[in-house]
């Protein structure tokens, strides 16, 4: 018997139609006020654009899935942050298009749904088994959601998808993974670099610049002054806390650990040096796939308060409020976004000794 996928034809030809099954998707479409007799015309928009996230989530959770893959390893080859980079950036663009098409779906006007919102209840984009998949796998925690109708959030799915979200949550997240990777980077222990001190000196240096800046200044009063020093105490303080060297294990609500915040840190302050590219264009990355995700709920809300009021959601949620809340708390990579509050100037920054340059550079051996 001959193989199936032999040379002779594997690369056999293929009709555009058959190969993306579009007689399932282009059949996918079914209006349910049109089978209850009152046809509602946006009720396609609204089928489709909805269809469009879960083919957009599916391919999001394929990138997520390769770059945990990279991750999940006890040691990482740098050319492999370059993909892991490019298939953040992937997801980013996706992202964009996803916020995209709430403009589009809002040409439906908030009577136009009225003819058929009736019809979707109870279902509700609260049900999609994909998105939360895609936030158990970026990192959102169990303790940091939003509660839907006091309940918990899987109690929505069936027991084998409830069963797959609990093992996801066991595993590893993306943002635990990319904190491991980030706590072996050997940037913050070079012999000859003692990075820790020269930057505690170097943060000292800055904060008692700024507390005789305040202190000197004519253009404030003595009341703005006591305002202006006890909030730089407050970053004092936090930055004390965070080189205190006393806690390597994160907090509740945080995902790295100090060895590995230090580490992000490291890495942009220094991130002009060739080594440090990638790893930095990573980070902010991201960042900017946390942030743009932030921007979909906060604008899905929008589009729900203008569509709705302060009517409550189909699912039974409070509607635009569940969806704000959500847009304000749901963040993953919050720890990332925390290190800004550490950086200081370049013109501040400790110099780097000259064996530390060559090891974070290219060198060719002559």
């Amino acid at each position: 018997m001959s193989n199936p996928m032999s040379s002779s034809n594997k690369f056999a030809s293929v009709h555009y139609a058959e190969y993306l099954q579009l007689d399932k998707i282009l059949s996918a479409q079914s209006l349910r006020s049109k089978a209850l007799g009152e046809p509602a015309h946006d009720e396609m928009l609204f089928i489709i654009i909805h269809q469009v996230y879960e083919l957009w989530f599916k391919q999001i959770l394929h990138e997520l899935e390769s770059m945990m893959a990279i991750f999940d390893q006890p040691v990482i080859d740098e050319r492999q942050i370059g993909v892991a980079s490019q298939r953040t950036e992937r997801i980013i663009e996706i992202q964009k298009i996803m916020i995209d098409q709430i403009r589009v779906l809002e040409t439906m006007t908030a009577l136009d749904f009225l003819e058929f919102r009736n019809y979707l209840i109870p279902a509700s984009g609260f049900q999609s088994f994909q998105f939360r998949k895609v936030e158990v796998m970026m990192g959102l925690k169990q303790g940091q959601r939003i509660t839907y109708n006091q309940k918990p959030y899987g109690s929505v799915f069936s027991d084998s998808q409830m069963k797959e979200l609990e093992n996801l949550e066991a595993g590893n997240s993306l943002a635990q993974l990319v904190g491991q990777w980030l706590e072996r980077t050997p940037f913050v222990k070079l012999d000859a670099f003692p990075f820790l001190d020269q930057y505690r000196k170097a943060v000292e240096e800055m904060i008692t610049a700024e507390r005789e800046a305040i202190q000197e200044t004519g253009y404030i009063g003595e009341e703005e002054k006591q305002i202006r020093l006890k909030m730089l105490d407050g970053t004092a303080e936090f930055f004390q806390q965070a080189l205190s060297g006393e806690q390597d294990a994160p907090d509740a609500d945080e995902t790295l650990s100090q060895s590995a915040t230090l580490a992000a840190l490291f890495i942009q302050l220094y991130r002009d040096e060739p080594i440090l590219r990638m790893p930095y264009q990573l980070l902010t990355r991201l960042m900017d796939m946390d942030e743009l995700f932030t921007t979909w709920r906060f604008r899905h809300a929008q589009m729900v308060k203008r569509m709705l009021g302060k009517k409550i959601g189909t699912g039974g949620s409070s509607g635009h409020d569940y969806l704000k809340n959500t847009a304000e708390k749901h963040e993953v990579f919050r720890d990332l976004h925390r290190i800004s509050t550490l950086l200081i100037p370049r013109s501040a920054l400790p110099p780097l000794p000259e064996e530390v340059k060559k090891t974070l550079g290219f060198y060719a051996a002559h």
